[in-house]
């Protein structure tokens, strides 16, 4: 037993195995969501356990709390009751970025929970959250004048525009009906969901938008969790669900989602006309399983130039289905090595981040899981092929006390190359009460990648900086908020206000960012785009991707670090459509937009960059 995580503080030197009670894999079987065993706490030098704790007084200061700063604290999610007996309260929601008014500056969309209350009509309905930025550090709440309040029971957000007319739209995922809000160009959303058909009416989560079939059109997955039902809800001896699966550690808690019957997955492919068609049986990708889906991708992970479709399934095996070019996908996730960790044993996935963290053209994933196991780091072994690798790269042991959730690749501090970061928070309220060495609020995860992708290394908890912030985490999204080339992270707690890290490290490396705008031939916001930019003696790749993390969706401009380089060699674009150009890009520290066959094009971007070159020669002057 350890009784103080100096390790912990010591950037992750931590025992290469964790201590065990009970009867480890075997014993997490009387539990809903699958874990490695029960282990011994781990607890920092003043007794409190990891997740909220092991902070350090010096080290590198790289996220700033600017939440109450920046306008985002008079929201609140809320999400069924604190006590937290049904798994429906427990999830938590999203959080989406995307430039709804094409300013060239990031919007914050904070999708809202529920209460039973509520659903009765006993309350007002918890509503959602569209945050304008307002390009001074501060964000406006606009939501009820923009009209996507949602006022359902919400879980995920995607982006995606979906009908081609230049402006991003957005999906919302609920307990209940899902709504499509169909961007107007003119700061207001209508939600088309009936007439488009994409509705559904049970759990859905983490979707994501793609074009599968290279029709130039963004076709829509989406994710189902549970099958619930709010007159019946799952309980200890209900014919839901056995005991079996209600209990944590020996004490009574919620019920699943082992034991609870899963909620199907669907395919809605675009007919552009507005509406959609349920292809999930025809293409492959149903769930027949009836597994617990939380979070999902549209990536190319084989190279083949098409989408293939990822998703993180909780408590059950993953899939991985590569896209057979047909209308139809493979389901390669047992042979492709990611259905399952290098134990082969099936985790709770939660959280799915995608990228190429080695630099060698090929995208890797990372998933968070339960507390009582390690989170799981899939390398790309080519063809389609992975290897999950968290141990021998250091990054597995540190991980078992935290329950994670929101995950993603970002080069935090433009070195050229990516880092992992997590967010995470318990569902069982009783770890609060019991010395199980994990907390219901947690603290951030950065772990920094060395030596070329060789390894990661836990960056360290700096007291009063973002990555000490104690937090119910869920649903997060990546992306640079202050347009100055540095990747920030908004955070969804769930009962909790939002939190905004702003990314402050003190690097001096150079970086740009890419604004893809597609062609007639492709989806106009270019996902499924990749983009390989070499520079400073790396080439580097980015995808534009929807959805992600944990039922969010992530700035979908393409960010790279450049270290020292100054400048840039090649910019290679991969477009959807299958064509590939070559781009010269005139200068770092700034955002381009490339237009399919225009290359680069004026926007608003180029006042962006002039405003802050004037800004930092004021700057330089006053020194």
């Amino acid at each position: 037993m350890f009784s103080s995580c100096a390790a912990f503080e010591a950037y992750g030197q931590q025992p290469t195995t964790p201590p065990l009670y009970g009867g480890g894999a075997e014993t997490s079987q009387q539990g809903g969501s699958a874990t490695a065993g029960v282990f011994a706490p781990i607890l920092d030098s003043e007794k409190r356990p990891i997740t909220a704790g092991g902070f350090v007084k010096t080290g590198p200061v790289v996220f700033e709390d600017v939440s109450a700063k920046a306008g985002l604290t008079g929201w609140h999610h809320k999400m069924g009751t604190p006590q937290k007996p049904f798994i429906i309260e427990t999830t938590g929601s999203g959080v989406c970025l995307l430039d709804y008014d094409h300013d060239g500056w990031l919007d914050i969309y904070l999708v809202n929970g529920s209460t039973y209350e509520a659903q009765e009509g006993k309350a007002e309905p918890p509503h959602a959250a569209l945050f304008h930025n307002n390009h001074d550090g501060t964000f406006t709440d606009v939501s009820e004048s923009a009209g996507v309040t949602n006022g359902r029971w919400g879980y995920g957000c995607a982006v995606g525009d979906y009908d081609n007319d230049g402006w991003p739209d957005l999906y919302v995922t609920n307990y209940g009906k899902n709504r499509l809000f169909h961007n107007n160009g003119n700061g207001t959303f209508t939600d088309v969901a009936e007439k488009a058909g994409v509705t559904l009416g049970n759990w859905s989560t983490g979707a994501s938008f793609g074009d599968y079939d290279g029709d130039g059109r963004l076709d829509l997955f989406v994710p189902g969790y549970v099958h619930y039902d709010m007159q019946h809800p799952p309980v200890s001896g209900s014919p839901a669900v056995g005991g079996t699966f209600c209990a944590f550690r020996g004490v009574q808690v919620m019920c699943g989602p082992r034991g609870l019957e899963g909620e199907p997955d669907h395919l809605f492919h675009n007919n552009g006309d507005g509406t959609f068609t349920d292809v999930s049986e025809k293409a492959g990708v149903s769930d027949k399983e009836g597994r617990y889906g939380f979070s999902s991708t549209f990536v190319d992970v084989n190279g083949d130039g098409k989408l293939d479709l990822i998703v993180a399934d909780d408590s059950s095996p993953n899939y991985l289905y590569i896209n057979k070019g047909d209308g139809t996908f493979e389901d390669d996730s047992y042979a492709s090595g990611f259905a399952l960790n290098q134990d082969a044993r099936e985790t709770a996935n939660m959280g799915v981040g995608v990228g190429d963290y080695l630099n060698n053209g090929r995208v890797d994933i990372y998933t968070t899981t339960f507390s009582d196991d390690y989170k799981t780091l899939f390398h790309n072994d080519g063809d389609g092929n992975f290897s999950e690798i968290s141990p021998q790269m250091g990054i597995a042991e540190v991980t078992y006390p935290f329950l994670s959730w929101a995950t993603e690749f970002i080069d935090y501090d433009n070195d050229g190359w990516k880092d992992i970061m997590s967010v995470s928070g318990h569902v069982y309220p009783q770890v609060d009460q019991h010395d199980w060495g994990t907390t219901f609020a947690e603290r951030p995860m950065l772990f920094h990648n060395i030596n070329h992708g060789k390894k990661f290394e836990v960056v360290p908890a700096v007291e009063g900086t973002g990555l000490a912030d104690v937090i119910p985490a869920r649903g997060a999204a990546f992306g640079d908020l202050f347009n100055d080339g540095k990747i920030d992270v908004v955070i969804n707690c769930i009962d909790h206000t939002p939190v905004l890290l702003r990314n402050v490290d003190a690097d001096t490396n150079h970086w740009i960012g890419i604004a893809l705008v597609g062609g007639a031939k492709g989806p106009r916001d270019a996902i499924g785009a990749k983009v390989f930019v070499t520079a400073g003696g790396i080439r580097q790749r980015a995808d534009v991707m929807s959805g992600g993390s944990y039922e969010s969706s992530n700035d979908q401009r393409l960010h790279f670090g450049l270290g020292e380089a100054t400048s840039v060699n090649d910019a290679e674009i991969n477009w959807p459509d299958g064509k590939v150009e070559h781009v010269s890009l005139s200068g770092v520290d700034r955002y381009f937009m490339i237009e399919e066959g225009k290359g680069l094009v004026p926007s608003v971007y180029d006042a962006i960059a002039a405003g802050r070159a004037q800004t930092s020669a004021k700057l330089s002057s006053q020194k």
